[in-house]
């Protein structure tokens, strides 16, 4: 889930359920005569325990991100979920083992807390995560910090993670572990796992070629800790291909590039590509009650006029994102084409994570640099170029907010997936939208339809911008009907189920029945 974006999982990952969708979930094996059980491994957790302004303990419930995906699948299986307790209150309510029951009104797994201090925190996530395999993995070297404390500590609370997954597993256990958090997990898991038990990992960001990937010191270790899977997940086959290719180069290790495994230590790893889905239906299904009258307070809120163009790009404020480029983008396309100033707005939604990390500080400066910039340029006293939205919306409101919106500039520099993508193009229930995606996306490879964009050519990328707007309602139809339909048929549920029937023995199906995760 990368980090969790909108979760920060990458990257922007908001897979969406309620209690009706919690209700159906079931994650059963076909065939066999004991049901799987799921041990979920991520540096977020699902519920979080906080005090209330009267001291109450009070519980912030899963209302995004991969955890909000995970939580009603881990429900249906009655399993465990290991992660992170940074909750101001956590460790108030877990029993002696760390451990607490959820969900808290209804509860139907453990929770199982691992505690680390500020010092842990900021060289295993600010540090090694988000300072090193972050802008590594999205080809940024240059941006790459090597710091000796940052490494020792990732290694150290992979370890506690990886110890804190073994408690939990049995033999009917898959153990899915999330993320770029968790290279050397899976090792100190392999070493306890229980006969019978299999585990998986995702990898929800990119993975780079050898050539960049070799630049970190400790590369093959990370390798080798991410073959202690049974299967290594990734969104796209460019991404699988890179860590074929890094695999082959430890010693001891057999790649059949064809069949996308790796042989190592007499053991088989799958190698393969996975890609992420979004609850489909349900986003449709909210859009769909975000009507005009809606809109159009939604839209007063923020001084937009409802009755004009509107293009909307969501985004952590991240460096990969690409949003400066993207204004840039915008200023030459109303600086072209005249016409259009007054005519559209764009709206820029965003969020900040990783405030502490001084890249991201940076990050977020250029972005009110350039809004401002470019408001000042065009901006009239009945018209503003660019609104920029950075408090919350609701679920509904950000999927009316798609639902509205004409096109959706969607830019990244570099991406695993990018779940935005498909969110909006979910949300077009009336199939007159235009997507416009960077080639640079992993959701590129499947979302053909879209209008392909780069984001390092601002004169490319305001011709496109021209050329959606300009585009026919037959033409607009046309490709978002296609896109829908890829989105659709290539859900959450779709995802869940494919990754997990590759962690099956004899080639028996992980199904998730009747549910929308």
């Amino acid at each position: 889930m990368s980090e969790t974006p909108s979760v920060e999982l990458t990257d922007d990952i908001r897979p969406n359920v309620d209690d009706r969708i919690a209700a159906e979930a079931e994650t059963t094996l076909e065939d066999e005569e004991t049901e799987r059980d799921l041990v979920v491994v991520s540096n977020r957790e699902p519920y979080q325990h906080e005090y209330d302004s009267d001291g109450s303990v009070v519980v912030e419930e899963p209302v995004g991100g991969l955890t909000a995906g995970l939580d009603p699948v881990v429900q249906k299986t009655q399993g465990d979920w290991v992660a992170w307790g940074d909750g101001d209150a956590d460790a108030v309510v877990t029993d002696d083992d760390d451990c607490v029951a959820v969900p808290p009104d209804d509860e139907r797994y453990t929770l199982r807390r691992v505690w680390l201090e500020d010092e842990e925190v900021e060289g295993y996530y600010y540090g090694y995560s988000n300072r090193v395999l972050w802008p590594l993995c999205h080809d940024l070297v240059d941006r790459v910090e090597m710091e000796p404390d940052y490494w020792d500590t990732y290694r150290s609370v992979n370890e506690s993670f990886g110890e804190a997954a073994v408690e939990r597993a049995t033999e009917n256990s898959t153990v899915w572990i999330q993320d770029y958090h968790f290279c050397l997990a899976p090792k100190t898991i392999r070493e306890s796992l229980p006969d019978g038990a299999s585990m998986v990992q995702f990898w929800h960001i990119p993975w780079p070629a050898w050539d960049t990937f070799r630049v970190v010191p400790h590369a093959e270790e990370l390798v080798e800790g991410l073959l202690s899977n049974d299967v290594v997940g990734f969104h796209i086959d460019r991404y699988r291909d890179n860590f074929l290719e890094c695999a082959a180069q430890l010693d001891d290790t057999r790649v059949d590039r064809d069949a996308g495994v790796v042989h190592v230590d007499g053991r088989t790893v799958e190698v393969g590509a996975f890609e992420m889905g979004v609850d489909a239906d349900r986003i449709a299904e909210t859009a769909e009650t975000f009507d005009h009258h809606a809109w159009a307070h939604l839209a007063g809120k923020y001084d937009i006029d409802p009755n004009i163009n509107v293009a909307v790009g969501v985004d952590r404020i991240d460096y990969t994102k690409g949003i400066p480029k993207r204004i840039d983008a915008l200023e030459q396309f109303w600086e072209e084409h005249p016409e259009w100033r007054g005519e559209l707005t764009f709206v820029q939604k965003s969020s900040h994570s990783r405030s502490q990390i001084p890249a991201y500080q940076r990050a977020a400066n250029e972005v009110e640099e350039a809004i401002e910039r470019v408001n000042d340029r065009f901006g009239t006293e009945d018209w503003q170029p660019i609104v920029h939205v950075d408090d919350h919306l609701s679920q509904r409101e950000l999927f009316g907010l798609y639902r509205h919106a004409d096109i959706a500039l969607v830019s990244p520099l570099r991406d695993g997936l990018n779940l935005v993508a498909k969110e909006y193009v979910a949300a077009q229930v009336e199939d007159d939208g235009v997507l416009l995606l960077s080639e640079f996306a992993g959701a590129h490879q499947t979302l053909d339809e879209a209008v392909t964009i780069n984001p390092y050519s601002p004169e490319g990328f305001a011709e496109a911008i021209h050329q959606s707007l300009s585009m026919t309602a037959v033409e607009r139809g046309r490709r978002m009907r296609s896109l829908r339909s890829v989105v659709t048929e290539h859900d959450l549920d779709d995802w869940v189920a494919e990754l997990l029937t590759a962690t099956v023995p004899d080639g028996e199906e992980f199904t998730v029945e009747g549910t929308d995760v």
